[in-house]
């Protein structure tokens, strides 16, 4: 997020976008005020080979919105090339949005859709845009706020794109004002043309301050709320709780947090191999029982087990959720903790890096998610050295083993979307998501 060269940014530098080797070389790519500052969240890799994503500062029109926090969209080729797409703030009053939050999601037309935490033209509540790879911005849809925000404010999440075709994110605030912190957030979904529709409003007891979704293979949404939930757990602001929202059952609260179990579940959900849901929470409040956070697991009809509690020398504050590898392990972070020699003043750390293991089975995951007929689509894994067919639910493909951990396939006439089968000399791998078949 921050970091790079100060010439630009002195003291703190502007941020940096790096590429690592399996030796450990890092390559950097420095961000300067007029491509933009700050990229805070992660890289989308789109299907055109290019990696997109966004800067809450900077960019040429640093004079025209609060503080200079305007904001960009950015382009990184896959030579290391950075290129400021869409610099925010770029219509009168900031009616495009500014301080754009949460990652870039591709939707299944090519283009980039995403969202600003402030501006837009209905009040300042922030906005729902798409975008074109060569730089042509619409806005969907701005929040209004001129009646107390009352379809949310503030989406800072990134937006998922289901089965459907809708997008679906949440709002930090608005929604319903009876709840504390100028409304608790809102769950959204939105059309591809900026039809947009709340489908929940949270009233602290069911959730506040609300992170982002993830999306199960039957179409369940499931997301964090980091407050809330039973109020009297931390006084006034609650533990936290996890919930589910699907067309179905609606919205349910699945697990709320007491000083026991975990406060603060933050970070998004991992949906595992397994079916069930992987999360971590920033700490516990009971005496005598590690307090630097926890990981979890939680079945889809709401039975909790907490996996690991952190204990400061293996780091606290895994703010930054987990990711499941290919190896069927878990990986994550801390923000803190860990060698508490590293870090000067506070003394708290420099954080750690973890994996955890349940015994989950090796998979395939895909570079991207959707390809068309006749596309080559990218699949990642382990143990392809001899692999001897590739299929496309069902379907066989053809395919080249480009290494170890890398197969290239071309989606065949006839494929469906479904799940992707990798035929090893170890056995047969099954991604864990399925791979759309675009018309």
């Amino acid at each position: 997020m921050i970091g790079g060269n100060t010439n630009y940014c002195p003291s703190i530098g502007c941020g940096t976008v790096f590429r690592t080797t399996r030796q450990g070389t890092i390559n950097d790519v420095y961000f300067t005020p007029e491509v933009g500052l700050y990229p805070r969240s992660g890289l989308l890799l789109a299907t055109d080979g290019n990696y997109y994503g966004i800067t809450s500062d900077g960019g040429s029109n640093m004079n025209g919105c609060y503080n200079g926090s305007c904001g960009t969209i950015f382009l990184v080729s896959p030579g290391g090339k950075l290129t400021n797409l869409y610099s925010f703030c770029a219509l009168p009053d900031c009616a495009d949005g500014f301080y754009p939050f949460g990652a870039l999601t591709e939707g299944t037309d090519g283009q980039l859709y995403g969202t600003t935490s402030q501006g837009g033209s209905a009040g300042g509540g922030g906005t729902i845009f798409k975008l074109t790879t060569a730089g042509a911005l619409t806005t969907l849809y701005s929040f209004p706020c001129q009646n107390g925000c009352p379809e949310g404010s503030q989406p800072e999440s990134q937006l998922i794109q289901s089965n459907d075709g809708y997008f679906y994110g949440t709002t930090e605030f608005g929604g319903n004002f009876g709840c504390p912190d100028f409304g608790c957030g809102t769950i959204f979904r939105i059309s591809p043309k900026g039809i947009l529709t709340t489908l929940h409003r949270f009233n602290g007891e069911d959730g506040w301050d609300i992170g982002g979704l993830s999306q199960s293979p039957d179409g369940t949404l499931y997301g964090t709320s980091f407050l809330g939930g039973d109020l009297s757990c931390d006084k006034p602001y609650g533990c936290g709780l996890l919930f589910s929202i699907n067309a179905l059952e609606g919205f349910n609260v699945l697990h709320i947090f007491e000083a026991t179990d975990g406060i603060g579940p933050f970070g998004t959900l991992t949906i595992a191999t397994d079916g069930n849901i992987y999360g971590t929470t920033s700490g516990l409040k009971n005496p005598g029982v590690y307090n630097d956070g926890t990981i979890f697991r939680i079945t889809p009809s709401g039975e909790l087990t907490t996996l690991h509690g952190f204990n400061g020398s293996d780091g606290f504050d895994p703010a930054g959720g987990l990711f499941q590898g290919t190896d069927g392990k878990f990986y994550g972070t801390t923000a803190d903790g860990g060698n508490f020699s590293c870090s000067q003043g506070e003394g708290q750390g420099c954080g750690s890096i973890f994996s955890l293991d349940v015994g989950l089975t090796p998979f395939v995951i895909f570079v991207q998610r959707s390809a068309r007929v006749n596309q080559v689509a990218g699949i990642l894994g382990r143990g392809f050295t001899g692999t001897t067919s590739v299929s496309f639910n069902g379907t066989a493909a053809s395919f080249m083993v480009a290494s170890n951990t890398f197969i290239k396939a071309t989606v065949p006439p006839g494929a469906t979307t479904g799940y992707v089968t990798v035929t090893t000399p170890g056995g047969k791998l099954t991604s864990n998501v399925p791979f759309h078949v675009l018309p």
